[in-house]
């Protein structure tokens, strides 16, 4: 199995992902980023892309911080098959308050948002969080 066969069979294991009422996944760094070489997977949008490799480098950096218990990706859309899935929110499930994570992230690829909790518009699959954590929604536009 190709990476990109494995990642889109995880994403789509609880239906299609672009169907608002199929959960949407939220996938560990392992999950999203080994074998991911597509710069329009996440911060495609910002200029310079920095691409997934930086932004595992990132993530794999705040996900070993003691007020953090996990970083997930969130995957938003998968609507071409042959590339890899996009993702515009991660959640760094962690007790420091959204400003502080968001200070976490060099200015170059800083989130345009942090905010706390789960959307009520969004359906999402099942994670455990920890006492004195909280998710926080990382987002870029």
């Amino acid at each position: 199995m190709t990476p990109l066969e494995r990642v889109t069979a995880r994403v789509n294991r609880d239906g299609d992902v672009n169907n608002p009422l199929t959960p949407r996944q939220l996938l560990t760094l392992t999950e999203f980023f080994d074998g991911n070489n597509d710069f329009g997977s996440i911060g495609c949008n910002l200029t310079p892309p920095p691409g997934p490799e930086r932004f595992h480098e990132v993530l794999k950096s705040i996900a070993t911080r003691s007020d953090v218990s996990d970083v997930r990706v969130e995957i938003t859309m998968h609507d071409d098959p042959e590339m890899w899935p996009f993702s515009a929110t991660v959640w760094i499930i962690t007790s420091a308050p959204p400003e502080k994570v968001a200070e976490l992230f060099e200015s170059s690829i800083r989130p345009d948002q942090c905010s706390v909790g789960w959307s009520d518009s969004v359906k999402y699959e099942a994670m455990t969080i920890p006492p004195g954590m909280r998710p926080i929604a990382c987002w870029w536009d």
